[in-house]
């Protein structure tokens, strides 16, 4: 699972996660990507998950990047805790991801394998996607 070595700040307010992605909007590395439709908070958890999904897929071949990296900590409470008391432990890591990002890009594979994979990886990510190429994004 992906998580920072360090942080700053043990704790972190939530945010707002709003508009449309102005960096990481196209595809940079790879001939493929998988870019988000709307916000939110993906998971450390949820980007291994999706990782593992399209890697099984190809079944080793090609290259493939991941582009977004979880370095907001959240935090969680204790079950049957009464309200009040300060703010709970840092449980998981986040990242947000706005309108636009493109999420994870591959390279070396045909475009359907390259199409499957991603649709593999998108079941497992709480984001609206959709399949991108180079010269399209």
């Amino acid at each position: 699972m992906l998580l920072p070595k360090k942080t700053k700040f043990r704790k972190v307010r939530k945010g707002k996660n709003e508009g449309v992605a102005t960096r990481s909007n196209y595809v940079a590395f790879g001939d493929y990507g998988l870019q988000s439709l709307t916000n939110e908070r993906i998971t450390s958890r949820q980007i291994e998950s999706a990782r593992q999904a399209m890697t099984r897929y190809v079944k080793r071949g090609g290259k493939i990047w991941i582009r977004i990296f979880p370095h907001t900590p959240v935090t969680r409470k204790p079950q049957d805790v009464k309200m009040g008391s300060g703010k709970g432990n840092p449980e998981f890591f986040v990242a947000k991801v706005k309108t636009g990002t493109v999420m994870f890009e591959m390279k070396g594979v045909t475009e359907e394998v390259a199409r499957e994979a991603m649709r593999l990886a998108s079941h497992k990510l709480p984001v609206r996607c959709r399949f991108v190429k180079r010269e399209e994004a």
